[in-house]
């Protein structure tokens, strides 16, 4: 039996959640607006109000982000190379950091501030909401953002190492661009709407499962709660995402939701109390020990692939 190396991707999911952890998100040139940048020049281009040209449109943004995965996954520093990557990619820490921030405004009393705020975290229209709609919508965003921008990073990159890394980040990206149910994307966002929810399916599942495990005192009720009240929710993974935190937090969320398309009455997700003020930073802190059993859980399976690789 040959000695064991360390894995570079291991090593590089590691580092690079603790570059999160210790730095936040990039503060200039981040590669995620970067990529917006690109995506927004390809659609000026490319956009016709068809699926067909979503797909084209999808093909090629993607090509590049492809091409950069394929060589950091060849490349000699290949442990680095995934370090930046997961650093770029994750979003724990600022997501907390404004999940704060909100409850912070509202705990001061300046309610329109937090509706401005909670803007960071939402897509929704918020200039009529309470402060306890407010709070929930910021419980809501920490909840799916967990999923999406912590642990689908450290379950592709886990599996597919930079290449999964870049991909799910890259089409969650473009799902947030292109995956709204406007006029102008109905048909034309449909491509990215679809391989959002392909490449979240996986990671959504796995939130659930490690926050069961965070909240172990309710794990049934998350488990139950996840298979059931997310079966009418719109996303096949933020349903069950929210649902899992709903119940983890014995609060209630779900409700009506304004967008931009118009309004949208979202099913009741959990059997507790409406969420409120005093709530969010109960999420931000959930939201941070799935983070650290998602990172867990990428570690070792990356061991196991290491183990089978030495037999």
């Amino acid at each position: 039996m040959r000695r064991p190396s360390p894995d570079p991707v291991a090593l590089g999911l590691l580092g690079g959640w603790a570059a999160d952890r210790l730095l936040g998100d990039p503060r200039r040139g981040h590669p995620v607006a970067a990529f917006g940048r690109w995506a927004s020049w390809v659609e000026a281009r490319t956009h016709r109000d068809s699926r067909r040209a979503g797909v084209l449109t999808e093909g090629i943004v993607l090509a590049p982000v492809v091409v950069i995965g394929i060589l950091g996954g060849r490349a000699p520093a290949k442990g680095v190379v995934t370090a930046v990557l997961a650093w770029a990619a994750l979003g724990g820490t600022s997501l907390g950091r404004e999940g704060m921030v909100v409850h912070d405004l509202l705990a001061s009393g300046d309610q329109a501030a937090a509706r401005v705020r909670v803007r960071h975290l939402v897509g929704r229209v918020t200039d009529e909401l309470g402060a306890d709609e407010v709070a929930r919508a910021a419980i809501e965003s920490v909840a799916e953002n967990t999923s999406d921008a912590v642990v689908g990073t450290l379950v592709w990159g886990a599996v597919l190492g930079p290449l999964g890394i870049v991909l799910h980040r890259a089409v969650n990206t473009l799902d947030a661009m292109h995956g709204h149910r406007t006029e102008r994307y109905a048909r034309f966002g449909w491509t990215a709407a679809r391989l959002d929810d392909v490449l979240g399916w996986l990671p959504a599942r796995v939130t659930v499962l490690a926050t069961a495990l965070a909240a172990p005192r309710r794990a049934h009720e998350v488990l139950r709660v996840a298979a059931t009240d997310s079966r009418s929710h719109p996303s096949p993974n933020a349903g069950p995402v929210e649902a899992g935190f709903a119940a983890a937090l014995s609060v209630g969320l779900g409700g009506r939701t304004v967008y931009a398309s118009g309004v949208e009455e979202r099913p009741s997700l959990g059997r507790g109390p409406a969420a409120s003020l005093t709530d969010l930073p109960r999420s931000v802190a959930l939201a941070h020990r799935v983070g650290l059993l998602a990172l867990a859980a990428a570690l070792s399976y990356r061991a196991l692939v290491a183990g089978r690789a030495l037999r």
